[in-house]
């Protein structure tokens, strides 16, 4: 997908003002490895071993601590589960700034997991999130400080999108006979995308002879699954798997409505494409979903696990054509004020600063514990270099 975690980093290594960057991985190779290498920023791998507490663990954690300490590091940010795992606690011991990017609800975590991710997150300078609602379950949940964590909303580079509109097609897109499309961008790996809800909707629609397609966009593991509930609702000639797609912003110029359902979200990249693309928007009150389309305005927001809410509300745009295409008119002007990468890249640039600032430069300690990592980017502040702008 065009604008998961990995983009935003992406992003950032672009962006950031006035840093010195260095970036570390779980694995070099990957889709973005060469966007990266050619900012000059080859990534430093550190594989995982098979377990927590596994001895190539701790060698890939003292393999991190020399490297950070090697390259005059200031401040570390950890940008999901396993970065923190590894990174908090080494940042500490070598008293170092340390950022931790929360950028969901914790929805995938295990007890054990979510449990030892809050204490590190507590330890930490700054918390990064990027939705109302991850800051208040931060603070309400996790006993967070308020004052350390920071809602950045995400960044979308409208010019290079509309670059990605303009390229096209990479593959053909099914025959719609003319009827409205529904595009729904969202992995087929965890039932909490929903997207049953979606076709439950769709067959609610079609009992009244209001006829949809549906392109179902996004890695596909739990396909048959819901290729059988599918069929069950007499939904075959209408809803597509489209699997996983790299023109996804050409695509959304084909459709009608976008739709996330979604019981869970952080803030979603496919929500802010479909905004960028003009494309009025359907998405459920749960994450960071309301941050982005505000009810009546921008689009709709329905309950989850409603899908007799969902088929009225998508029932509601299809019927009034002019209203939804303003709607998505007011979409993209919102992501073109309140969602840009210049934002993100100034917003964690004050951010690095301050945290780099509070910290005295202390002695790093020769011991700390054992922990994962997946994907850090430590950075130091160049001193000759100009502030953010």
């Amino acid at each position: 997908m065009f604008g998961d975690t990995a983009g935003q980093v992406l992003e950032l290594l672009r962006g950031l003002p006035g840093f010195t960057l260095q970036l570390g991985v779980l694995q070099r190779a990957g889709p973005l490895q060469g966007q990266v290498e050619s900012l000059g920023l080859p990534p430093e791998p550190f594989p995982l071993g098979p377990s927590y507490a596994h001895p190539e663990t701790l060698r890939q954690m003292f393999r991190a601590a020399n490297w950070l300490r090697g390259r005059r590091t200031e401040g570390v940010h950890a940008h999901d589960l396993y970065t923190t795992l590894l990174v908090a606690p080494v940042a500490r011991a070598l008293g170092l700034g340390l950022v931790v990017g929360r950028l969901d609800l914790a929805h995938f975590h295990t007890g054990a997991q979510r449990a030892l991710l809050s204490a590190l997150t507590r330890a930490a300078d700054a918390v990064v999130v990027n939705a109302d609602a991850i800051c208040r379950m931060l603070v309400e949940e996790e006993s967070v400080r308020p004052d350390r964590v920071h809602v950045v909303h995400n960044g979308l580079d409208l010019l290079r999108f509309d670059a990605r509109v303009r390229s096209g097609l990479q593959a053909p897109l099914p025959d719609s006979r003319g009827q409205p499309v529904v595009v729904h961008v969202a992995n087929l790996v965890h039932p909490v995308k929903r997207q049953e809800d979606l076709l439950a909707a769709m067959a609610r629609l079609s009992a009244r002879e209001m006829i949809l397609h549906a392109w179902l966009v996004g890695d596909d593991p739990r396909r048959h699954k819901v290729e059988v509930r599918r069929d069950a609702l007499g939904l075959r000639g209408q809803v597509h798997f489209l699997g996983h797609r790299l023109d996804v912003p050409a695509m959304l110029a084909h459709a009608s409505v976008g739709v996330l359902c979604s019981s869970a979200e952080g803030l979603s990249n496919a929500v802010m494409e479909g905004m960028a693309a003009g494309l009025p928007r359907v998405v459920t009150r749960v994450g960071g979903n309301p941050d982005l389309v505000l009810h009546g305005d921008r689009g709709l927001v329905v309950e989850p696990h409603r899908p007799a809410e969902l088929a009225e509300a998508l029932a509601e745009l299809i019927a009034e054509p002019g209203r939804a295409r303003q709607m998505g008119e007011r979409a993209r002007t919102f992501v073109a004020g309140h969602l840009s990468v210049e934002q993100l890249c100034r917003r964690h640039a004050e951010i690095y600063r301050a945290v780099a600032a509070s910290r005295p430069t202390t002695s790093a300690s020769d011991a700390w514990p054992p922990a994962f990592i997946r994907a850090a980017m430590p950075f130091r502040i160049s001193r000759t270099s100009p502030g953010p702008s």
